[in-house]
């Protein structure tokens, strides 16, 4: 089976301010790109199964001509605040490294 980094050259998450996480996936090429849209992979249940938040709150967004798709959604904690694990957010996106992803 394939993973992200199959398809994706960066996969990375950050801060969109203090209450936004982001998520970028930036694929190796354009037959990449197609194969990884096409999946379905990145959608908005996957989500918000892993970070506990409202499908309806999260936003998944292709770029064709970036050859990536962003997905942002709800901090779960507000950076900063005690139960902030991950200030910069910076390593929210390692549990999406190991899932399979099944071609579509």
């Amino acid at each position: 089976m394939a993973t992200l980094l199959d398809y994706c050259s960066l996969v990375r998450s950050k801060n969109a301010g203090p209450f936004t996480l982001t998520f970028d996936f930036m694929c190796h090429d354009q037959g990449a790109y197609d194969a990884l849209t096409a999946t379905g992979f990145l959608n908005a249940n996957l989500f918000a199964s892993l970070y506990d938040t409202a499908p309806d709150k999260i936003l998944v967004v292709a770029h064709p001509l970036a050859l990536a798709v962003k997905v942002s959604l709800p901090r779960p904690a507000v950076q900063g605040d005690p139960h902030d694990s991950d200030c910069y957010a910076g390593q929210q996106y390692a549990p999406l490294m190991d899932m399979e992803v099944t071609p579509a």
